[in-house]
């Protein structure tokens, strides 16, 4: 943030809420002025923002050096605590739980199952099996908009398709407008 900037924060900080709710924009001298307001508003954030981001890493760095040893210890005892709950459920299969007042170790099996990793693959034969009931059918909403047509048909506005013919299951959005400052 420069000088002149500097300048105009405080000019905005100095202005009473009173002179903010009367101020209007009548030419584009006034125009100017609140865009250099604007402008160096924009430069202190983006100060702010720097300066937060620089703590936020120097406390992510810190948490992240201490946790280090924390997570090993942890995994240490949780492996002591797995070595012994695995002894315990070979002399007694039906110990699934050791329970003591300051925790519990739950055993939970799994059985063997599949697991999909190509997906298209799967779908080709999904599809040559005839197995269509595993197929999810969906619109192409992005591409379908791009060939739909707002038209008014008996005083009410209608969405159509390409080929005439009134889509159900489809709103009308209304049209806005929005201004967006840029400095």
């Amino acid at each position: 943030m420069n000088q002149l900037q500097q300048i105009e924060i405080l000019e905005v900080e100095n202005t009473e809420q009173s002179q903010r709710e009367s101020f209007q924009i009548t030419n584009i001298e006034s125009l100017n002025w609140v865009f250099r307001k604007i402008s160096a508003l924009a430069a202190k954030e983006k100060s702010v923002k720097q300066l937060a981001d620089i703590e936020r890493a120097r406390i992510n760095d810190w948490e992240n050096h201490e946790l280090i040893s924390l997570h090993s210890d942890k995994n240490y005892f949780e492996s002591l605590v797995s070595t012994y709950h695995a002894k315990q459920l070979e002399e007694n299969p039906k110990a699934k739980t050791l329970s003591t007042p300051y925790g519990k170790s739950k055993s939970r099996a799994t059985k063997e199952q599949p697991k999909a990793i190509d997906r298209e693959k799967l779908l080709h034969h999904v599809k040559e099996s005839g197995m269509d009931e595993f197929i999810k059918e969906e619109v192409k909403w992005g591409e379908l908009k791009k060939v739909l047509h707002i038209h008014e048909v008996e005083g009410k506005q209608v969405v159509i398709d390409e080929n005439g013919a009134i889509v159900e299951g489809v709103a009308i959005e209304p049209a806005s407008l929005s201004f967006k400052v840029e400095v």
